[in-house]
């Protein structure tokens, strides 16, 4: 059995005036899935980005909770759930002219009890692994990553860009989407970071892992402050945070 800690927070920042992102945290099982950690950040018009992080973090897990039997594996089992959230959203969206051109970015990750973590990944909402130091195990789909593909600009540059808030892929009302999906071993100790670029926006990774760090006792604390820290250096986008630790 698998023991984890976990905790989520989001903020609506200093510059917004609604929160698009949403969260999602269980130590206990899903559906198959042992345990279940979302970050979810909309896009959208109105009220069509709240409406679209929301609905397809509870849809997806919905879709787990109500699967039933004949899974081939993991990630197809959860590569299917994502696909059938995606299909659902795009019903959705025709529904109602106001949610059109809606959609979010979505990083999701689970851990079994031979510490291995499945995550999936569209968007650039990110996952970390941190212990000694800290690891983006996603890929951002953005613009700006594209440009660091490119050797347009420079890694270090992409925070501050102009353009660091266009993603290439999301789930959507425009048709459905391919994640990416990665299996990752984790060891006790280790702690997972899902978070939306509202945090890494802002805070730099080295000034995170030192976060994590000083508050790997007190995960309620470690998002308190990661939240603080966004908000001081700008806050100028919804921040969302959530922090497993491996027992």
């Amino acid at each position: 059995m698998i023991w984890v800690q976990s905790c989520a927070k989001t903020d609506v920042g200093i510059m917004r005036q609604v929160n698009q992102d949403y969260c999602y945290a269980s130590n206990e099982r899903v559906g198959l899935l042992s345990n279940l950690f979302i970050v979810a950040d909309g896009m959208g018009g109105h009220n069509a980005g709240d409406f679209a992080s929301r609905f397809c973090v509870e849809k997806f897990v919905d879709i787990l909770k109500n699967a039933g039997d004949g899974v081939i594996s993991k990630l197809s089992f959860i590569e299917d759930a994502i696909r059938e959230t995606n299909e659902q959203l795009i019903v959705k969206a025709a529904e109602n002219a106001e949610l059109d051109g809606m959609g979010t970015t979505f990083v999701a990750a689970t851990v079994d009890e031979a510490n291995i973590m499945n995550v999936i990944n569209i968007g650039d909402s990110r996952l970390y692994v941190i212990d000694s130091d800290i690891w983006q195990v996603t890929e951002d789909h953005s613009l700006v990553m594209e440009m660091i593909k490119n050797g347009e600009i420079k890694k270090e540059e992409a925070r501050f860009h102009p353009k660091k808030n266009v993603v290439t892929r999301a789930i959507s009302a425009m048709g459905v989407v391919i994640p990416d999906m990665f299996e990752v071993p984790v060891k006790k100790g280790n702690i997972i970071l899902l978070c939306s670029d509202g945090l890494s926006n802002m805070v730099a990774d080295s000034e995170i892992l030192e976060v994590v760090k000083c508050y790997d006792d007190n995960l309620e604390k470690c998002a308190d402050v990661l939240v603080d820290r966004a908000n001081k250096n700008g806050g100028r986008d919804n921040i969302s945070v959530v922090l497993v630790k491996i027992d």
